[in-house]
């Protein structure tokens, strides 16, 4: 290519390129997507810390299917100076999405068009370009996960305000086992609160509110709730003989337990020498039988 040719590609390259709106240090990111945006969040999230004091407010736009709601993203971001960040997967949004944001001069950045372009060509096969896919063939994680988190806010007595939201309840004397095995149940998908049963101080009204199903009581042997006493006491230090671990106060703690089972119709798991799997066994098993009766 001879120099004035040269010159010429190179006027043409810039006359291609377009003005984008106005930038401003601080304007918005809006992240848009066919599902809830977490992979867009994600990425704006893990980069905007790389600068000092980019305090850029986010902005999610989710469940777009239409493309009236781009159109209205695109204005916002037009008015505002804002960048639009989008993971559509759907290819006739996308390229709506770009055809508008360069109408406007809006600043648009694709994350996962080029991606499904080159895996498109790779595959020799068209993206199904439906939304949510990656949630809905992993929902199964996504609901361990969030039975994790509502058993770790719910334990020992916390936030009985969601005691009605739990699928499992269980109640016992301290040291009879209730957080691991609330804890093992999270990890299998269930949502578990626990509730200790401190010796004089009545329950709170809210548990006997709750469906009898769902709330599990847990017994153990005396011998077994000693031992396990004494190993907590010895592992904070505490080696004094006290009501904690005086066995005749251990047996009115388990027969006022048994009774307030009793009382609230609720069912009854043994975890007296069990492994916690064999204990979580039971617990599903006594909170999905369909049966009126208690047998303590």
């Amino acid at each position: 290519m001879d120099p004035e040719q040269q010159s010429l590609a190179e006027e043409g390259a810039f006359a291609e390129k377009r003005p984008f709106a106005e930038k401003r240090p601080f304007a918005p990111i809006y992240i848009v997507s066919g599902g809830m945006g977490a992979l867009g969040e994600q990425a704006v999230r893990t980069i905007l810390p790389q600068f000092q004091g980019a305090q850029m407010p986010v902005e999610i736009v989710r469940q777009v299917r239409e493309r009236s709601q781009l159109e209205a993203v695109v204005a916002r971001a037009a008015q505002t100076g804002g960048t639009i960040v989008h993971t559509l997967t759907n290819g006739e949004l996308r390229q709506q999405m770009i055809t508008l944001a360069a109408a406007q001069q809006v600043e648009a950045i694709d994350i996962v068009g080029p991606l499904m372009v080159h895996l498109t060509e790779r595959l020799g096969q068209e993206p199904l370009g439906k939304p949510g896919l990656y949630r809905e063939l992993n929902q199964a994680y996504f609901k361990r996960v969030e039975a994790i988190e509502f058993t770790l806010a719910h334990d020992d007595g916390k936030h009985h305000q969601g005691w009605p939201d739990a699928e499992i309840v269980l109640i016992g004397p301290s040291r009879v086992g209730k957080t691991p095995l609330s804890m093992y149940l999270s990890i299998l998908g269930w949502k578990v609160a626990n509730v200790p049963l401190v010796p004089e101080v009545a329950p709170r009204a809210e548990l006997f509110a709750l469906d009898r199903q769902r709330v599990v009581g847990l017994k153990i042997d005396v011998s077994e709730l000693l031992h396990h006493r004494q190993h907590r006491q010895r592992s904070l230090g505490v080696g004094s003989r006290s009501a904690y671990n005086d066995p005749v106060r251990l047996h009115e703690e388990l027969d006022a337990a048994l009774r307030l089972y009793r009382r609230g119709g609720f069912r009854v798991v043994d975890v007296t020498n069990k492994p916690i799997e064999t204990s979580a066994g039971e617990v599903i098993t006594a909170v999905t039988r369909q049966v009126s009766s208690v047998e303590v």
